[in-house]
């Protein structure tokens, strides 16, 4: 049976990911593909406690501390989730993985992106996306998209503006090294348009 794919989703919050994360699902079901849908961190028990975690505005983490409870959550979602679909022939939709942390944690939390990389390598045994989705959205909009949500921010969410800026570059940074893999799209566009732009980048992963 062949491999499935690993498609991961990536973006600041507000850019679009769930919404484009099922849009995604329903197209690939649509075309017969067996998909699966899953959340960083989370997507599994012990990853969806860390999650908890490592969200609690209330709570206070140091810097290598919140990328290691990253790292932990993605370890256990491979092990328990991702390594046994792909092996199955599903295919996976990822909303955030290793991108996540090389972004906030490797370049906004100013660890570096080679140090997070490598615990990251050893957590996921160094499983690589077939296609990752960059939602590029300026972080002023993403903000003001998750302001009109009405949820109380989360640990992360309270981050001044220059911290969201580093990230944005990051992510760019990240796009520019890995063109084959990582495709951006333009986040500030409608719903529709985005998931168009989506599938169109991932027609090349298709069986023919």
């Amino acid at each position: 049976m062949p491999r499935g794919r690993l498609i991961t989703i990536e973006g600041l919050d507000g850019a679009g990911k769930t919404t484009l994360a099922r849009g995604i699902a329903d197209a690939l079901h649509a075309g017969g593909i067996d998909v699966e849908l899953l959340r960083e961190p989370g997507g599994v028990a012990a990853s969806e406690r860390i999650r908890t975690l490592v969200k609690d505005p209330d709570l206070r983490l140091g810097a290598r501390a919140e990328a290691l409870l990253y790292a932990a959550a993605r370890a256990q979602l491979v092990e328990e989730a991702l390594a046994p679909a792909l092996a199955a022939g599903r295919w996976v939709l990822l909303d955030r993985f290793v991108d996540s942390s090389l972004a906030y944690q490797g370049a906004g939390r100013a660890l570096g992106i080679d140090a997070v990389r490598t615990i990251n390598a050893f957590a996921t045994g160094r499983l690589q996306p077939d296609r990752t989705l960059l939602l590029r959205i300026d972080p002023a909009l993403g903000r003001s998209r998750q302001d009109g949500r009405g949820e109380a921010p989360d640990r992360l969410e309270q981050e001044a503006d220059d911290f969201f800026a580093t990230i944005a570059a990051a992510y760019d940074e990240l796009a520019a090294a890995e063109p084959q893999r990582i495709r951006t799209l333009d986040a500030s566009a409608d719903a529709p348009a985005v998931l168009t732009e989506a599938l169109a980048a991932l027609e090349d992963l298709l069986p023919g």
